[in-house]
Protein backbone atom coordinates (compact mmCIF):
# COMPACT_ATOMS: atom_id res chain seq x y z
CA UNK A 1 0.00 0.00 0.00
CA UNK A 2 0.91 3.50 -0.64
CA UNK A 3 -0.33 6.27 1.41
CA UNK A 4 0.58 10.38 -0.58
CA UNK A 5 -0.12 13.77 -0.36
CA UNK A 6 0.19 16.35 -2.33
CA UNK A 7 0.88 18.90 0.48
CA UNK A 8 4.31 17.39 1.55
CA UNK A 9 6.29 14.27 0.69
CA UNK A 10 7.42 11.46 3.28
CA UNK A 11 10.09 13.07 5.56
CA UNK A 12 9.25 16.62 4.65
CA UNK A 13 8.40 19.43 6.18
CA UNK A 14 4.22 19.82 6.82
CA UNK A 15 3.39 23.12 5.57
CA UNK A 16 2.36 25.90 8.19
CA UNK A 17 -1.64 25.58 6.58
CA UNK A 18 -2.11 22.18 8.06
CA UNK A 19 -0.49 23.00 11.95
CA UNK A 20 -1.86 24.75 15.08
CA UNK A 21 0.04 27.89 13.30
CA UNK A 22 -2.12 28.14 10.30
CA UNK A 23 -5.59 27.27 9.03
CA UNK A 24 -5.53 23.73 11.28
CA UNK A 25 -7.21 21.88 8.44
CA UNK A 26 -6.10 18.31 7.42
CA UNK A 27 -4.10 17.80 4.50
CA UNK A 28 -5.14 15.65 1.74
CA UNK A 29 -4.54 12.31 1.44
CA UNK A 30 -4.63 9.82 -1.62
CA UNK A 31 -4.00 5.67 -1.48
CA UNK A 32 -3.33 3.13 -3.38
CA UNK A 33 -2.39 -1.02 -3.32
CA UNK A 34 -4.52 -2.56 -0.66
CA UNK A 35 -4.96 -5.66 -0.65
CA UNK A 36 -7.98 -7.20 -2.13
CA UNK A 37 -9.53 -8.43 0.98
CA UNK A 38 -9.81 -5.09 2.58
CA UNK A 39 -13.38 -4.32 3.86
CA UNK A 40 -12.34 -0.69 5.30
CA UNK A 41 -9.79 1.58 5.64
CA UNK A 42 -8.95 3.60 9.48
CA UNK A 43 -6.31 6.71 8.78
CA UNK A 44 -4.64 7.77 12.19
CA UNK A 45 -1.94 10.66 12.55
CA UNK A 46 -0.09 10.81 15.72
CA UNK A 47 3.28 12.39 16.99
CA UNK A 48 5.14 9.99 18.61
CA UNK A 49 7.82 12.75 19.68
CA UNK A 50 5.39 14.69 22.09
CA UNK A 51 7.40 14.94 25.81
CA UNK A 52 4.51 13.00 27.03
CA UNK A 53 4.20 10.27 24.98
CA UNK A 54 2.39 9.93 21.41
CA UNK A 55 0.15 12.29 21.18
CA UNK A 56 -3.00 11.22 18.95
CA UNK A 57 -3.74 13.72 16.36
CA UNK A 58 -6.38 12.64 14.35
CA UNK A 59 -8.55 8.92 13.65
CA UNK A 60 -10.92 8.02 10.49
CA UNK A 61 -12.58 5.21 10.49
CA UNK A 62 -15.21 3.10 8.89
CA UNK A 63 -13.67 4.62 5.65
CA UNK A 64 -14.93 2.77 2.59
CA UNK A 65 -13.04 -0.14 0.76
CA UNK A 66 -13.62 1.80 -2.39
CA UNK A 67 -11.97 5.38 -1.22
CA UNK A 68 -8.65 6.17 -2.70
CA UNK A 69 -8.16 9.50 -0.64
CA UNK A 70 -9.37 12.42 1.70
CA UNK A 71 -9.72 16.20 0.45
CA UNK A 72 -8.57 18.67 2.09
CA UNK A 73 -10.53 19.77 5.14
CA UNK A 74 -12.12 16.54 5.45
CA UNK A 75 -10.89 16.57 8.89
CA UNK A 76 -13.41 19.30 10.43
CA UNK A 77 -14.77 18.19 13.49
CA UNK A 78 -18.06 16.34 13.81
CA UNK A 79 -19.69 13.71 11.98
CA UNK A 80 -18.71 13.43 7.98
CA UNK A 81 -20.05 11.84 5.33
CA UNK A 82 -18.67 7.98 4.15
CA UNK A 83 -16.66 8.23 7.53
CA UNK A 84 -16.03 8.68 11.33
CA UNK A 85 -13.77 10.27 13.57
CA UNK A 86 -12.57 9.46 17.00
CA UNK A 87 -11.88 12.06 19.50
CA UNK A 88 -8.39 13.28 19.67
CA UNK A 89 -5.95 14.05 22.23
CA UNK A 90 -6.83 18.13 22.36
CA UNK A 91 -10.34 16.49 23.41
CA UNK A 92 -12.17 17.12 20.16
CA UNK A 93 -14.10 15.50 17.15
CA UNK A 94 -11.61 15.48 13.94
CA UNK A 95 -8.02 16.69 13.11
CA UNK A 96 -5.77 18.40 15.30
CA UNK A 97 -2.78 20.01 13.21
CA UNK A 98 0.46 19.41 14.17
CA UNK A 99 1.31 22.13 17.27
CA UNK A 100 4.97 20.78 19.35
CA UNK A 101 5.73 22.62 22.30
CA UNK A 102 7.80 25.99 20.93
CA UNK A 103 11.69 25.17 20.62
CA UNK A 104 11.20 21.55 20.91
CA UNK A 105 12.87 20.63 17.94
CA UNK A 106 11.04 19.02 14.49
CA UNK A 107 8.44 16.59 15.67
CA UNK A 108 7.34 13.92 13.53
CA UNK A 109 3.85 13.16 12.55
CA UNK A 110 2.60 9.68 11.42
CA UNK A 111 -0.09 9.82 9.17
CA UNK A 112 -0.78 5.92 8.95
CA UNK A 113 -3.30 4.18 6.88
CA UNK A 114 -4.60 0.63 7.79
CA UNK A 115 -6.49 -1.87 5.71
CA UNK A 116 -9.20 -3.55 7.49
CA UNK A 117 -10.78 -7.44 7.08
CA UNK A 118 -14.32 -5.25 8.29
CA UNK A 119 -16.31 -3.44 6.75
CA UNK A 120 -17.34 -1.16 10.36
CA UNK A 121 -14.71 -0.83 12.94
CA UNK A 122 -16.18 -2.96 16.60
CA UNK A 123 -16.02 0.05 19.07
CA UNK A 124 -17.09 0.57 22.58
CA UNK A 125 -18.13 3.86 22.50
CA UNK A 126 -20.33 6.34 20.11
CA UNK A 127 -17.66 8.54 19.92
CA UNK A 128 -14.68 6.66 20.79
CA UNK A 129 -10.92 8.51 21.59
CA UNK A 130 -8.07 7.97 18.63
CA UNK A 131 -6.31 5.49 20.94
CA UNK A 132 -9.70 2.90 20.99
CA UNK A 133 -9.72 3.51 17.00
CA UNK A 134 -6.22 2.36 16.62
CA UNK A 135 -6.79 -0.60 19.70
CA UNK A 136 -10.03 -1.65 17.63
CA UNK A 137 -8.04 -1.55 14.00
CA UNK A 138 -5.40 -3.37 15.45
CA UNK A 139 -8.09 -6.58 15.77
CA UNK A 140 -8.42 -6.74 12.08
CA UNK A 141 -5.64 -5.34 10.46
CA UNK A 142 -4.39 -6.80 7.41
CA UNK A 143 -1.67 -4.09 6.47
CA UNK A 144 -0.46 -0.70 7.23
CA UNK A 145 1.70 2.01 5.25
CA UNK A 146 2.72 5.80 6.99
CA UNK A 147 3.37 8.68 5.06
CA UNK A 148 5.73 10.61 7.66
CA UNK A 149 6.04 14.55 8.25
CA UNK A 150 7.81 16.93 9.97
CA UNK A 151 7.26 20.10 12.08
CA UNK A 152 8.46 22.31 14.42
CA UNK A 153 7.96 25.94 16.21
Amino acid sequence: MRLLSSAFAHGEEIPRKYTCDGANVSPPLSWSGAPAQTKSFVLLCDDPDAPAGVWRHWAVYDLSRDATGLPEGAGRPGPQRGFSQGINDFEGSGYGGPCPPPRHGAHRYRFRLLALSTASLAVARKEPSCLEVERAANEALLEETALVGVYRR
